[in-house]
Parts: structure tokens; C-alpha cells; sequence
């Protein structure tokens, strides 16, 4: 397996620039596969909290970053769809969230809705002791006890609000026609909307499902589809979306600004490069 990963080749999801460098971080093993962007690109590329690898190395030894609660452990650490990230010395949090196009983007949050994630059920199996384990899309593994009640009703498609601190429950989405769903891949990535129908596919095709968002009917694989609630759309208190964050980055920046940052950047990346992969 290759120790380099190039800028053109990195995965869509990705907010990063694509011609300004040949090469960019290499997302070390983790959660959310491929598909995780590596901190060091959140902190210098999207939210320029960091000019260079080194800076970021120095906030994570210093636990000045979080995810998910817990202080972050390694700059190339992957971080996905809808991880909480946290400065406590700044008192900003963020969630990712999927933005236009299927591209990882930051919501602000306040304090409180930092204390708990979204995660989507990806499968369910019975465990030693006849608990019920379920596994959620970031690899995270919940096991319930015999005496819980509800572990019945959870089925893979839904969709849990885990707290950071203890793993507990907080909230259950079903995955059900009218709920509340947000696409993460496919075309239709980063649309909104509420599902209409599912569609279950004899064989080994996918299933499918049909959801209307602004007006609009659209299908998409239902492995591609989110259950949500309203709360994750709404941005903070100021009223700043996802999208006003991730155009912070490169990929919101003139072509003016763009050559610039590139050219006060060409030396440090350099240097970087070997240090990067």
C-alpha cells in the first residue's frame, strides 16, 4: 500500500484543493475508511486554525483538539461524517456534516449538542450472553444488555444519538417512510429531504429509496441515505451553515487567492511532503 497520497487521486469527500500541490496528508488507519479526512487537513486546510503540519502536531500534544469527546491522538487521525469536533480553549464546536456534493463540511454547534453524535446502524448480531450488539457506520460497536427494552426496536437503517462520555442511548431515529433522511453519497449527495417510499429489491441489486427535498423527488440507494432529525440542519446560534465554513478553504477561495496561498505555501509543502504521506 502506497505511504503517498496525492492531491488529484484523494477521495471526493474531501475538502481539499486539487492543483494547487502534488501531494496532501495521508489519512492514517481509523474510522469511516477511505472516506475519513485526516485532522490536519480540517485544522490547516478547511478551518486555517494551522499554517502547517508541525502546528497541528503541536495543538494535538497540547489536547487542544477533541473528537467525539475524547482528545485527538494523532494528526492524520480520520475524522467523517458526523464526528464532533471540538477546541475547549476556544469553546467552538463543530459536527461533520455531508455539504453540497457528497464533500465533508463543519457545522457550527454549541456546547450541549456537542455531547452526543449521530450514528447509523450498519448492522445487528446477538453476542455471548444473549446481548444484542449493534455496529454504526464509524465503526463505533454499542453492546445492550438482556434487560434493555428497546433493543428490539433498533434495526439497521436507523439511526442513534450516542453521548460522548458513557455510549448510552440518547435518542432513537427509526429508518421508516416520512423520517427524516440526508443523502451522503450517490448524486444526490448533501440533499435534504423525507422519504417517501422504500423500495426493497428482490435479489442481490440494492435497495433504494425515494425521498422528496425542496419540491423535488429523488432516488437514490438506501444505503446512500442518513436518517436525521431537523437539529442537524439548523447551524448554530448565529445562523452559519456548513457551507459557509468549508468555503474557508481552498475550495472557496478566488483564483487570485488561491495563487497566492500557493505560492507563500510551495516552500513549506515542500518540506513537507516526505512528512505528510
Amino acid at each position: 500500500m502506497s505511504e503517498h497520497q496525492k492531491r488529484l487521486s484523494a477521495p471526493d469527500s474531501w475538502p481539499v484543493s486539487r492543483k494547487t500541490e502534488t501531494f496532501t496528508v495521508k489519512a492514517d488507519a481509523g474510522p469511516h475508511g477511505d472516506d475519513g479526512v485526516p485532522l490536519t487537513i480540517l485544522l490547516r486546510d478547511v478551518l486555517g486554525y494551522a499554517d502547517s503540519r508541525k502546528e497541528v502536531r503541536y495543538a494535538v500534544e497540547h489536547e487542544s483538539v477533541h473528537i467525539n469527546g475524547e482528545p485527538a491522538r494523532d494528526d492524520a487521525r480520520p475524522v467523517g461524517m458526523f464526528d464532533i469536533l471540538a477546541f475547549p480553549e476556544r469553546d467552538e464546536y463543530y459536527r461533520v456534516f455531508p455539504g453540497e456534493g457528497g464533500r465533508l463540511a463543519l457545522t457550527p454547534i454549541d456546547a450541549d449538542a456537542a455531547g452526543s453524535r449521530l450514528g447509523k446502524i450498519v448492522g445487528k448480531r446477538h453476542v455471548e450472553g444473549g446481548r444484542t450488539q449493534l455496529n454504526l457506520h464509524d465503526g463505533m460497536n454499542l453492546v445492550l444488555d438482556d434487560d434493555d427494552a428497546d433493543a428490539d426496536d433498533y434495526g439497521v437503517g436507523d439511526s442513534l444519538v450516542v453521548d460522548n462520555d458513557d455510549g448510552s442511548v440518547v435518542v432513537h431515529f427509526p429508518y421508516e417512510e416520512g423520517a427524516l433522511v440526508t443523502a451522503v453519497g450517490g448524486s444526490h449527495a448533501g440533499e435534504v429531504g423525507r422519504i417517501e417510499t422504500i423500495d426493497v429489491t428482490p435479489g442481490s441489486g440494492p435497495n433504494t429509496v425515494v425521498f422528496e427535498a425542496d419540491g423535488e423527488r429523488l432516488e437514490t440507494v438506501a444505503e446512500y441515505v442518513v436518517v436525521i432529525d431537523e437539529q442537524f440542519t439548523d447551524g448554530d446560534d448565529d445562523g452559519d451553515s456548513d457551507d459557509a465554513v468549508a468555503e474557508s478553504g481552498p475550495e472557496g477561495e478566488s483564483e487570485a487567492e488561491a495563487e497566492t496561498e500557493a505560492e507563500a505555501e510551495t516552500a513549506d509543502d515542500t518540506e513537507e511532503v516526505s512528512d505528510d504521506e
